[in-house]
């Protein structure tokens, strides 16, 4: 309900914008009177693109209308009645309306609370700014661009204004033009006139022609230069639609792609595509009504053509408008949620392509149909270089078709694809000694569309992540290190789909632990010890000081294609192989800080051979893919007074699919304290399995 109170304080064009989230499609009066309810619902936790959570949608509206309907019983007195029709009506409204799509409702409903939480943050920020406190980057980027639209839209309003005084003005020129020629009807006819009339009536119509002709010239020369005032400030306003369209489609919407692809590693939600919309829309309905200007001035001269260059200085004006909607328009094509990196054939995916500006050019009158095909990396570059590669394909994908629905709850125009399945792949000729899971694909979506009225045609694509092609779930880890690769050291426009083949290990320590702290659903990650431990394994090093390895660069290589040394597996597979086992089933030890994983065998002996025997450490294998072992120091049965440190064989996925890692700790006896001092039951203890005969009791007693 905090978030409701807070929306209720906004105030001005907030207050506005807030207020046009509601309709009928969710009455604002059912976000009143429910707030707590709504805001206390795990609406995030539905997948919106996945048909199987339509039950779970389906119990959100009935519990929805079931507290609506509740509501409206507990209303009483004089008001009370008339709010307890309403309730009720709308209770049977919102059921009706979303019974078949209950999916939509938690769409509409998501929308409206970020949409809110959106409009608070930026009047927090504002209200903040003024009070003499410094603002975020983000919300001054975000205040200079409003500024910005203000600059425009008061821009264009002016010359609205002078567009209207212009075609006054040239209707009375035309008036006048008029009287011109009826004056000039009437000399023409004096002819028949007696002599004394006609000199007399002559001399009148001459004087009054002579007048209204020195009147015309000069509104003639006006009219050219009010014509060439409003030419000249259109320019200026669409080298302002210019800059503010490069801010948001060069540097805001490539920023928010870029954080998609690091969302692919594990890096936070890309989040923002609401304001980026808005944003887009607002540019679209300022470049429409300049369009629209521009084409009244040219009807202008052509109704009334004067000597000097308008023709030209207007065709060009209007071929500048159109290059910028259409960069608009093509820019704005986008993937609001990609395909999967790593694409099993004949396995199901889905996708989601949204037009940011497809509500406010009424695209969805007309509703465009989206067709996904999947290119190779060659294929990618051509498509950009603009060679033709129509119908070119390097696979073949089922249900591939798809029309962009509009949303009215959100304003948005996209295409879901829930059911694509790659039915067969053609791969091209390898390069040395690139694998398969090195190669990379990428998802091609186009369509093609008109607005106002079949005026203009655009033909749009986008492209997906580079995706990476396997037959068998064994190619998965090695695919996972290409996309991994290609998400983290992608430079922004680059050619499809290059990378670097080495990087600093900085760069790639940072890459590493948004992975693990992704997987591990926590806020530990990898610590200092943790990557100067893996940079030791990476360079086959014994350094212990992470400075020398602050400049060292790491190759692709060295990563994922080359054997560390005297094993059968790679860096990365050994690392990828720890990622899969604690996500499995060591994710609540590493969030309780039990397991130390990264320290090696010499390490190991050293820290507890200080401490008392029975204490103990959980590491990584070093020889075993995917294996943790235990170590502890305990007394040398074979020789009184001598203490060593031991080392079970690894356990792996397969042994704790048997029996949990707690488990196994609590049936070693010798095990007693968990490194440096903790009692092994303070630790472990909450995920020991109870004995069967506690199960019998519990059941005795119910």
């Amino acid at each position: 309900m905090a978030m409701w109170i807070q929306a209720q304080q906004l105030q001005g064009d907030a207050l506005h914008q807030m207020q046009a989230l509601y309709g009928q499609h969710f009455p604002i009066e059912v976000r009143h009177y429910l707030a707590q309810w709504i805001e206390s619902q795990l609406w995030d936790s539905v997948e919106l693109d996945n048909p199987a959570e339509e039950t779970k949608a389906k119990r959100l509206l009935d519990n929805l209308v079931a507290e609506l309907q509740k509501k409206a019983q507990v209303q009483g007195g004089e008001d009370g009645f008339l709010l307890k029709i309403k309730l009720g009506h709308y209770a049977s409204q919102l059921k009706s309306t979303y019974d078949r799509c209950p999916l939509e409702l938690v769409r509409c409903i998501k929308h409206i609370l970020q949409s809110e939480q959106r409009l608070v943050q930026e009047a927090t920020n504002a209200s903040s700014g003024s009070g003499g406190q410094a603002m975020d980057t983000l919300s001054q980027r975000h205040q200079q661009i409003n500024q910005a639209f203000e600059e425009l839209r008061l821009a264009t309003q002016e010359t609205e204004n002078e567009l209207r005084k212009l075609q006054q003005s040239q209707e009375y020129f035309i008036i006048q033009y008029q009287e011109n020629m009826r004056i000039q009807a009437q000399l023409s006819s004096l002819s028949s006139l007696p002599p004394t009339e006609r000199t007399q009536r002559e001399t009148t119509l001459q004087s009054k022609r002579a007048t209204v002709e020195a009147w015309l010239a000069r509104e003639a020369s006006t009219l050219q230069k009010y014509r060439l005032d409003l030419a000249e400030q259109h320019q200026k306003t669409l080298g302002l639609l210019r800059k503010q369209q490069t801010v948001i489609l060069d540097e805001e919407l490539i920023q928010w792609k870029r954080r998609q692809q690091l969302a692919g590693n594990g890096g936070p939600n890309e989040g923002g595509l609401d304001v980026l919309q808005s944003w887009c829309e607002k540019l679209a309905d300022l470049i429409w009504q300049n369009r629209q200007q521009i084409r009244r001035c040219e009807h202008l001269t052509q109704q009334l053509p004067l000597p000097g260059p308008m023709v030209e200085l207007l065709s060009k004006l209007n071929a500048d408008i159109t290059d910028i909607i259409s960069a608009l328009v093509t820019s704005t094509f986008i993937i609001e949620k990609q395909p999967p990196q790593v694409l099993k054939t004949q396995t199901k995916f889905a996708a989601t392509v949204r037009l940011l500006v497809g509500g406010k050019l009424n695209v969805h009158m007309n509703p465009p149909q989206v067709k996904a095909v999947i290119v190779s990396e060659q294929q990618a570059k051509a498509l950009l270089k603009n060679e033709s590669t129509h119908s070119e394909s390097s696979g073949e994908i089922l249900n591939n078709n798809c029309v962009m629905e509009y949303h009215q709850a959100t304003g948005t125009l996209s295409a879901h694809f829930r059911n694509m399945s790659l039915k067969r792949i053609k791969r091209s000729d390898r390069r040395g000694a690139e694998s398969v899971t090195e190669e990379k694909f990428t998802v091609l979506f186009e369509s093609q569309f008109s607005i106002g009225g079949n005026e203009l045609v655009f033909h749009v694509k986008t492209l997906s992540l580079p995706v990476v092609v396997i037959v068998h779930g064994s190619q998965d880890n090695n695919a996972t290190a290409t996309v991994l690769w290609d998400n983290a050291f992608a430079e922004p426009g680059r050619v499809p789909f290059i990378v670097p083949e080495k990087v600093l290990w900085p760069q790639l320590c940072e890459a590493l632990d948004m992975k693990y702290k992704a997987e591990m659903h926590s806020g530990r990650g990898l610590s200092d010890d943790n990557l100067v431990f893996l940079a030791q394994k990476a360079f086959s090093s014994s350094s212990n000081n992470s400075e020398d390895y602050r400049n060292m660069t790491i190759s692709w290589a060295q990563f994922n294609r080359e054997s560390l040394p005297g094993r059968n597996f790679t860096f990365w597979q050994w690392f990828d192989g720890v990622v899969e086992l604690m996500k499995k089933h060591l994710k609540p030890h590493w969030n309780d800080g039990a397991i130390l994983g990264f320290v090696n065998k010499q390490q190991a002996q050293d820290m507890l051979m200080s401490k008392p025997n029975g204490t103990f450490l959980l590491r990584f294998s070093d020889s075993e893919i995917g294996g943790i072992t235990i170590a502890w120091v305990a007394e040398n049965p074979n020789k009184s007074g001598e203490r060593l440190v031991w080392n079970l064989l690894p356990y792996t996925t397969k042994d704790f699919s048997i029996r949990s890692l707690a488990d196994r700790i609590s049936d070693l006896n010798h095990l007693l304290y968990l490194y440096p001092d903790r009692p092994k039951d303070e630790v472990f203890a909450k995920y020991y399995t109870p004995p069967l005969c506690m199960f019998i009791d519990l059941h005795k007693s119910q």
